[in-house]
């Protein structure tokens, strides 16, 4: 079968269509490949739980406070297996991509198409993997020995600057602000949204649920030709990597991700989304991550109207209310997971609509997808008339 010059599934299709079966086009290899990459990084990952576990019990142990929603002393530095496969994961997909390209020759994707390695990419990967690994050793020492705010914060930055610094040449995510405050901005908010996935990692399963849809949904869209080859390659193995976690930290959980799995899982995902936006699918990474983002946003609003230190942990978030109101975990969690995939499919939407007031739709869907989660969340079980964030 031959597939098309640009490496898409549209000559797989056509080909398939007209009776021809040889081998598979390089879109097909591609979706394969990509397939098997996520199986070993969930295996690596689980393999590498598996071996940490008794350190992370001896050392990286969780004790339950006022604060806590687990009630027995339990490991956390899940993300440290997390980080383990998926860095190597990552470059080993870097390493087959270069070779496939050789292998295929004239029916490789041309340079520039985003199922190539094109000028620069591997750096760019290698940079962002870098960033991912300093804010996961940021993460680890909290872990073990709580940092000061600000000197978090700084290094925390720091790592965002390395991960924005990777992002195509010429990406623009905000083309009508001046490159340096869209850069600026971009750093600030993302190591906003580093701490958000911190924050929200508050319930067993919780980031998985976040971040499996929203990374699926990012490795689909690498495949349709709408991120860069490093940030598709960041989405599939960080999928992979969490589905190799989600296991261990099932409910009742056995093992807690960590401040080094949950800020490298922030800081990736938001490279991820920033660099799909870069690719004109604004509304769709503000779609894949919709509900953290109101979740955390309207709590924190919340949280300051009172006047609370807002770097502090707390129990205020909507999940935890929902669970502090009678909701059992596994009713948030399927709620959380199955709105997450509706942003998601809302997402695509957006993106293969190609219409700007579509778009708008698509956003106003999905942000009322989300009103009714939080509001079902804030309600819980409990009788009426209490005080709820953002209430």
């Amino acid at each position: 079968m031959h597939g098309s010059r640009d490496g898409s599934l549209d000559g797989a299709w056509a080909d398939a269509g007209a009776g021809r079966v040889t081998a598979p086009s390089p879109g097909v290899a591609a979706v394969l490949a990509g397939l098997g990459l996520v199986g070993a990084t969930a295996l690596g990952a689980a393999l590498l739980v598996r071996l940490l576990h008794p350190l992370l019990v001896r050392y990286a142990l969780a004790r339950p406070n006022a604060r806590s929603a687990h009630r027995t002393p339990t490991p956390q530095g899940g993300g440290i297996a997390v980080l383990g496969a998926l860095v190597p994961a990552a470059a080993a997909g870097a390493a087959a991509l270069a070779a496939w390209g050789a292998a295929w020759g004239p029916a490789m994707p041309e340079p520039g198409s985003t199922l190539a390695l094109g000028p620069g990419d591997a750096l760019r990967l290698a940079t962002v993997l870098a960033a991912a690994l300093l804010v996961g050793a940021v993460g680890t020492v909290d872990d073990i020995h709580p940092l000061p705010p600000l000197p978090r914060l700084a290094l925390q930055l720091i790592a965002m600057g390395l991960a924005v610094s990777a992002l195509p040449e010429g990406a623009r995510v905000l083309p009508w602000l001046p490159l340096a405050a869209e850069r600026l901005l971009l750093v600030v908010g993302g190591a906003w949204f580093v701490n958000l996935t911190n924050f929200m990692d508050g319930m067993d399963w919780l980031t998985v649920a976040d971040a499996v849809p929203a990374t699926a949904a990012l490795a689909l869209f690498w495949f349709a030709g709408l991120l860069s080859a490093p940030a598709g390659l960041v989405a599939l193995c960080l999928l992979g990597a969490m589905l190799g976690f989600a296991p261990f930290n099932r409910p009742v959980a056995r093992l807690f991700l960590g401040d080094v799995g949950s800020l490298a899982v922030g800081l990736l995902t938001a490279y991820a989304l920033f660099d799909l936006a870069g690719h004109g699918g604004l509304v769709a990474a503000v779609l894949l991550v919709l509900y953290p983002i109101a979740d955390s946003g309207l709590t924190l609003l919340w949280r300051l109207r009172r006047g609370d230190r807002v770097w502090e942990a707390h129990r205020h978030h909507f999940y935890q209310v929902a669970t502090a109101r009678g909701c059992g975990v596994r009713e948030v969690l399927g709620r959380v997971f199955v709105t997450n995939i509706a942003l998601a499919a809302f997402a695509a939407a957006s993106l293969w609509q190609g219409r700007a007031a579509l778009s708008v739709l698509d956003l106003a869907l999905g942000a009322a997808a989300v009103a009714l989660l939080l509001r079902a969340l804030a309600r819980g079980r409990a009788p009426r008339g209490e005080s709820r964030p953002g209430a």
